[in-house]
């Protein structure tokens, strides 16, 4: 009788565990649809999917003048039309801008933040590099990266004639768009990021 009990019990436990199994993998992964933590240090687990290029995700070799590009497309009109004005005449010397970021959606934005954290090692030194997407000028659009060295070097030398500015020393390839430098020239470049007080808000 004892031997037919622990028979029974080990049939029971098992269709148990199948039960339960099956649940398992029929139930989302609850912390999925858990949002970021606010300051972007904690990862989603399950995160659904990485950012594509309809986050801003820029392919290989795109310029200014992509219109099949978010990253391109959704930039700020008056910045996006400095761009173009700019790289229409750098080709007169031989020379293309390439866009290694543009507008970013807040979440590209974000999982960029958390993998600055885990790279640096603090939410301080990432912030040099960094901005949440409350603060971004990316993903409002106010921000584009130069990709290539020789465009960044003509920009450098000729971006204030069209409102372009290097706003931070750290990143020479970030540029915003400044109109009163065609006049005054463009203003002092913060060292980094956490010098810039919209980075506070």
């Amino acid at each position: 009788m004892s031997r037919l009990l622990v028979i029974g019990l080990i049939a029971v436990a098992a269709v148990l565990i199948a039960v339960i199994g099956h649940q398992l993998s029929r139930s989302p992964n609850s912390s999925a649809t858990l949002p970021p933590s606010s300051s972007g240090a904690s990862p989603p687990n399950g995160e659904a999917e990485d950012p594509g290029e309809a986050d801003g995700v820029v392919p290989d070799d795109v310029t200014v003048f992509d219109d099949g590009t978010p990253a391109v497309t959704k930039l700020d009109a008056g910045l996006l039309k400095a761009l173009r004005q700019a790289a229409t005449d750098a080709a007169d010397d031989d020379i293309a801008f390439y866009v290694n970021s543009g507008w970013r959606s807040p979440e590209y934005q974000n999982q960029l933040l958390r993998k600055a954290i885990a790279e640096y090692g603090s939410e301080y030194e990432a912030a040099r590099w960094v901005a949440t997407a409350q603060t971004s000028p990316h993903v409002s659009g106010d921000a584009v990266d130069i990709g290539r060295s020789p465009a960044t070097e003509w920009l450098s030398r000729h971006g204030a004639e069209y409102g372009l500015c290097q706003i931070y020393k750290n990143e020479p390839w970030h540029y915003e768009l400044r109109a009163e430098a065609a006049e005054h020239g463009c203003p002092r470049r913060y060292a980094d990021p956490t010098e810039d007080p919209r980075m506070r808000r």
